[in-house]
């Protein structure tokens, strides 16, 4: 009698690619709020992780995030949209005149019939007359900056609170959202417990106050606008990734020959995805103009369209990973905003961040990295010892210098789409 040995099922490494990517976002999350937890108590600087604060850099991030999500769509249907910052220009001028003329949401439907009218001339540009992506682009941003300077001194220039640079008031607002309960929402006349906000003020605990402060700040003083936006990013997971239509979209990016090769009208899904990516675009330029503020003002993005295509390669063109990005940029900014005496706790953030990061590249091995992160750990430590306010110019060169350095870092994992900014024509390399 012979015994058979079965072979024992391989038991599945615990590593962090074989984790799902909800338990990779809920280890960072509160991986982050525990950094952020240690920073407050040591620093006492307790609006780093408040509600209000997490609040500002939801506004401040969502124009970056809607450019981001802009160029999402453009390149995964091949195209790559250098004229985001033009599309954002058109959206907050048509914001500003929509709003004046048919109050704050007749701003936003007008930027978004703008942008998608600036998309699709970037799509004719570069699908019907193949000319460079890039070049087309860069044609797009000159000609929104010009134009809007021409149409504001043809439209607003002799209006009550217009002129030459800027539009008249908007008429109307959006209000602000408030979870009953969680932050003190009403429902009808009767004002809600605010039982976040009693949790987020013991700031001698630790972590607790932290996460009362986050989850508050993305249920309080929330605009309508902001709340759709943030819709758009799993609305934007279900279309491209579990909708034929989406499929046949990415296909565009990474494979059009194959596509083509199976009756999928390449072109067509190209024109409809720059639509909406122009649509996106735009509705970020008519969140600075209907939302941040009431008005149009020339030069009011501010270069963020550029800032939302850096969000895209950060975000490995992937919505969640754009929306992170977005957050990443925001944040600084935003603290500014709210009391720039806790600017200098993201030194001390960084150099947190940093020793943990050493610590992973010790175990794997990289002694030459984890070295030289210890070493950036010790001058930030430094840094914060020894200055007493960090200059604003540092502060907004901060979510550029950790783009650059995780972009550097994770180059590796990068995947753009395969076909993103390449020529091609029906029929051709079969």
């Amino acid at each position: 009698m012979t015994a058979t040995l079965q072979p024992t099922p391989a038991t599945r490494s615990l590593s962090w690619k074989n984790l799902s990517p909800l338990r990779r976002a809920s280890i960072l999350w509160l991986g982050g709020l525990l950094i952020f937890s240690i920073v407050r108590i040591i620093a006492d600087a307790d609006d780093i992780t408040s509600s209000g604060t997490i609040s500002s850099t939801l506004r401040v991030a969502t124009p970056i995030l809607l450019a981001g999500l802009a160029g999402l769509w453009a390149e995964r249907a091949g195209i790559v949209n250098i004229g985001i910052e033009g599309m954002m220009i058109i959206g907050s001028w048509c914001g500003g005149y929509g709003a004046w003329k048919w109050g704050s949401w007749g701003g936003i439907a007008l930027a978004l019939v703008g942008g998608m009218l600036v998309g699709l001339l970037h799509a004719l540009a570069t699908v019907r007359f193949n000319v460079d992506h890039v070049v087309s682009g860069i044609a797009i941003n000159t000609l929104a900056a010009g134009s809007t300077e021409y149409l504001s001194i043809i439209f607003f220039k002799g209006q009550k609170g217009g002129g030459e640079s800027q539009s008249p008031p908007g008429k109307g607002g959006y209000g602000e959202f408030d979870m009953p309960f969680l932050a003190g929402g009403r429902i009808g006349n009767w004002k809600s417990p605010d039982i976040l906000k009693w949790f987020e003020d013991k700031h001698d605990w630790p972590l607790i106050p932290d996460m009362a402060g986050f989850v508050r700040g993305l249920v309080s003083d929330v605009y309508l606008p902001t709340i759709l936006a943030i819709a758009i990013i799993p609305l934007s997971v279900y279309v491209l990734w579990r909708t034929r239509w989406g499929l046949r979209l990415r296909s565009s990016g990474e494979s059009p020959q194959a596509g083509e090769s199976l009756g999928v009208s390449i072109n067509r899904l190209r024109y409809q995805a720059m639509a909406i990516s122009g649509a996106l675009a735009a509705f970020g330029g008519a969140y600075l103009s209907c939302v941040f503020t009431s008005t149009y003002r020339q030069g009011q993005t501010g270069g963020q369209g550029f800032i939302g295509l850096a969000t895209t390669i950060f975000g490995n063109w992937q919505p969640w990973g754009v929306f992170r990005g977005s957050l990443l940029f925001g944040f600084p900014t935003a603290l500014k905003f709210r009391d720039e005496r806790n600017v200098p706790a993201l030194l001390l953030v960084a150099a947190v961040a940093l020793v943990i990061v050493a610590l992973v590249m010790v175990l794997r091995r990289r002694s030459v990295i984890a070295t030289s992160c210890l070493a950036a750990a010790v001058c930030l430590v430094i840094a914060y010892n020894v200055v007493d306010k960090v200059p604003s110019e540092f502060v907004a060169a901060t979510p550029y210098i950790v783009t650059v350095i995780v972009l550097a870092g994770a180059r590796q994992q990068l995947r753009p789409p395969a076909h993103a900014g390449l020529p091609y024509r029906p029929g051709e390399s079969h």
